[in-house]
């Protein structure tokens, strides 16, 4: 007797883009057991007359899941929890949010947060002074928006023993009045001598911060993400507990895979535990819910603080060269031969590279562990890719190399146009997020956002990605015309071309029979938008599994 197979939901009536063709076709999904049945219009019909649960799309669309290829939901969790000011856009905005803080919870030893955006302020830099005005009496650390730098009051400085006297950290510094005495901002390992006495989020506080993200992070249809730094983790507590908990809880919906910090100054030390801590891992999870099989490298800083790692030196402020190259964690040979070692035990290296000097030096540790281990299949990834030299462009492909980009920051903007531009050479903008040179040198894509440095937003980042320009400014396009992706190229990084540095391309990333029904829809057809509309598109319902995981009406009601 021939099985007639049933679904237990169809979406009907609306557009399916399955990412294996290149637009959406009219039906509907068949669901059965949380993995698709079918996309076949004419039996997702037939199937919907006995299935127990069929959702109208009413013409909306339904895409796989989005994938976030670079994200710090943790972090970005607690943020959500304490003194957040990813909001503020003014200098006055931002005090204001932190005086209320501070006003709201008298108890408090110290006033933490984040969020401040850099380009609010002069130079990018706040003074002590500022925060003293408002909270004088208690110590303020408060970091920035890419979290690379750090803005503290008087009575912090006092409380971690910082003056003029404290030299700068070989991989950090602290801008400076003119006696010395710290100014108020510190980048990079500078903000790391606030770690003896600042309080850190406890294991409790994290697990509700990973809760809220994951909320926030389904109210946008991400179902999966890569954690790009899990561990303890610039002061951060452990979070490899915290998702063993959401995991065992059953609260942990999405799809995890972690990236364990590799810390610049334990060296080969780490390698052994960082195995280990993969292993226990998988002996507790399948490595389709939560896996640690990736490692983070952090191999420079950003370009507004001037510590990207660039081959041309920054320039100062009247357009003459300085000496400043950036900064490089790590010495290239020793980074070639630690990757290598991580490649030969079968762990994925997610490389932060947004420096063009970075993305030399990542490429070429990854080109080593090729020479030394062969084709590994572990699908290395470099993030952030701010500035890339034509000729690295063109290794991505032969050292099958993911480029993992942050499309909402590909346009001009007051950050980018006030304290980046200007201190690069004259051409830096035509290399600057070249995503249509990677992908015409037949490099793939996968795509993230970085939260909380930016909105998670992945309509918003795919609005940029085709524009190469905000719909909130009318700024013209970042560089030139041929660095725009298409709608479809940049939907499929977000969803497959992330699936696959996941290593979950096998079951997520596509809608495909066997798959996994990790869907959202969106409340109108993205490719009946013109491309100045697509922002303007919401995900109106999040699928995970086969499970209604969010709606927006339910939200909103």
């Amino acid at each position: 007797m021939t099985h007639t197979p049933t679904a237990d939901t169809v979406l009907e009536h609306g557009w399916v883009y399955t990412g294996t063709e290149s637009s959406p076709v009219y039906g509907g999904v068949a669901i059965a057991d949380g993995r698709i049945l079918s996309t076949d219009p004419d039996e997702v019909a037939r199937l919907a007359e006995s299935a127990t649960t069929r959702v109208d799309l009413d013409g909306r669309l339904v895409i796989a899941g989005f994938q976030d290829a670079h994200v710090h939901p943790v972090m970005a969790g607690v943020e959500l929890l304490s003194c957040d000011l990813s909001g503020c856009e003014t200098a006055a905005d931002t005090l204001a949010v932190v005086a209320a803080y501070a006003d709201a919870h008298p108890d408090l030893p110290w006033i933490q947060g984040a969020g401040w955006s850099m380009d609010a302020f002069p130079g990018g830099t706040p003074t002590r002074q500022m925060l003293d005005e408002i909270v004088p009496d208690r110590p303020v650390l408060l970091e920035n928006r890419d979290h690379h730098g750090a803005w503290a009051n008087t009575r912090a400085f006092e409380l971690a023993g910082i003056t003029a006297e404290t030299a700068d950290p070989a991989d950090g510094r602290f801008e400076r009045e003119p006696d010395g005495t710290p100014a108020g901002t510190a980048h990079e390992g500078a903000m790391s001598l606030f770690g003896a006495v600042r309080p850190r989020p406890t294991l409790e506080q994290a697990y509700a911060g990973l809760l809220a993200a994951q909320q926030h992070l389904l109210s946008f249809g991400i179902t999966a993400w890569q954690d790009a730094a899990v561990g303890e983790f610039m002061g951060s507590p452990d979070t490899v507990p915290v998702y063993l908990r959401a995991a065992r809880d059953g609260a942990l919906k999405v799809r995890v895979r972690g990236a364990q910090w590799w810390n610049r100054e334990d060296g080969d030390a780490q390698l052994g535990p960082i195995l280990a801590r993969r292993d226990e891992v998988a002996s507790q999870c399948h490595p389709d819910q939560l896996s640690l099989a990736s490692v983070k490298v952090m191999v420079d800083g950003v370009a507004e603080n001037f510590t990207a790692a660039m081959h041309e030196c920054y320039r100062d402020h009247h357009g003459n060269a300085t000496e400043n190259r950036g900064i490089s964690f790590f010495d290239p040979r020793d980074m070639a031969r630690f990757v290598a070692a991580l490649d030969r035990e079968g762990m994925q290296v997610h490389f932060h590279a947004l420096g063009d000097r970075a993305v030399t030096d990542a490429l070429d540790a990854v080109e080593h562990a090729r020479q030394e281990n062969g084709a590994s299949g572990n699908r290395h990834h470099l993030a952030h890719l701010q500035v890339v030299r034509s000729e690295d462009v063109a290794r991505f492909a032969p050292l099958e190399a993911t480029a993992n980009i942050q499309a909402l920051w590909a346009c001009h903007e007051d950050q980018l146009d006030t304290l980046t531009l200007p201190f690069l050479a004259d051409d830096a903008e035509e290399h600057h997020y070249p995503f249509g040179e990677l992908v015409a040198s037949g490099a793939r894509l996968a795509a993230g956002s970085d939260w909380s440095v930016s909105s998670p937003d992945p309509v918003q980042a795919i609005h940029i990605a085709v524009n190469r320009r905000s719909p909130h400014n009318d700024l013209p396009p970042l560089g030139p015309e041929s660095q725009r992706l298409t709608l479809a190229q940049a939907l499929d990084a977000y969803t497959q071309g992330t699936a696959r540095v996941n290593h979950l391309d096998h079951v997520t990333g596509r809608i495909e029979p066997g798959y996994y029904a990790d869907l959202a829809i969106l409340d109108r057809n993205l490719f009946d938008l013109a491309p100045a509309d697509l922002h303007t598109a919401r995900v109106d319902e999040t699928w995970i599994g086969g499970e209604r995981v969010y709606s927006r009406a339910e939200d909103a009601a």
